[in-house]
């Protein structure tokens, strides 16, 4: 059974176009090694540069694999170069009713 998940990523200083080019193409890579699902993942930037992307994984043992796997593991390390993970809740768009953010993919 697949797992939906939802990710904040805050760009670091000078880091906010890396991180939009790394959002746009990073998923494939994920596709690539069988671990999500062939539901498109939805990125989506908030008004701070703040994006939080929606995806899902196959499986909690696809979760499990990605946390092993020296690919994924290579691909995190890109993510943090440029951003920091940040809970969705903390971001501004994320405390509205119905919460509004620009499409990036």
């Amino acid at each position: 059974m697949g797992r939906v998940v939802i990710v904040g990523y805050k760009p670091k200083p000078g880091k906010p176009q890396a991180l939009r080019s790394l959002a746009r193409t990073h998923f494939q890579r994920w596709r690539a090694a069988g671990l999500v699902t062939p539901r498109e993942a939805v990125v989506m930037e908030a008004s701070d540069g703040t994006m939080a992307e929606v995806f899902e994984w196959k499986s909690k043992e696809a979760i499990e694999s990605a946390h092993k796997s020296l690919a994924v593991q290579a691909l995190w390390k890109e993510f943090s170069d440029v951003c920091d993970y940040v809970p969705v809740a903390s971001i501004a768009e994320a405390k509205q009713l119905f919460a509004e953010f620009a499409l990036v993919r």
